[in-house]
């Protein structure tokens, strides 16, 4: 399977219709990638991709991606450093655990929604937006090989 076919075309279009909502309350920018494998540290695959995704190039470095290995069942949300910054220790977990619980039912799609949807709580207490606020980055799920 191609990880563009992970998700259904109605799925992809909720999971979009999700990263547009959570942006409207921050100024955070929050991306989606499925990949089909990842070699190595889940980790370090989803900071190669944010890196090679241009993600850490936002005026605030406020850029979250939520990074899925669908052959591997893993998956990583990682943050830029303005986020970092001001974030405690262990910000993303409560967010992993809401996805977690979605996907071992097999809803992968809910999973993403529900973790966007989170993503975009949290964002809002450090970076809210603002009247001038600008879409940095492209609201669409990226996909590998």
């Amino acid at each position: 399977m191609k990880a563009s076919e992970f998700l259904s075309k109605e799925q992809q279009s909720a999971v979009l219709a999700a990263i547009e909502r959570a942006e409207k309350e921050t100024s955070g920018e929050i991306r989606v990638h499925l990949e089909v494998n990842c070699s190595g540290d889940i980790l370090d695959c989803a900071a190669d991709t944010f890196a090679r995704l241009g993600m850490h190039k936002t005026k605030e470095r406020n850029g979250v991606l939520i990074f899925i290995a669908i052959g591997n069942r893993q998956f990583a949300i990682i943050g830029d450093a303005g986020i970092n910054s001001k974030v405690p220790q262990g910000f993303w977990n409560s967010t992993q655990s809401i996805m977690a619980e979605y996907f071992k039912k097999g809803d992968f799609a809910g999973g993403i929604i529900r973790g966007i949807d989170s993503a975009g709580e949290h964002l809002k207490k450090y970076f809210p937006c603002s009247k001038d606020d600008v879409n940095e980055l492209k609201n669409d799920i990226s996909y590998g090989k």
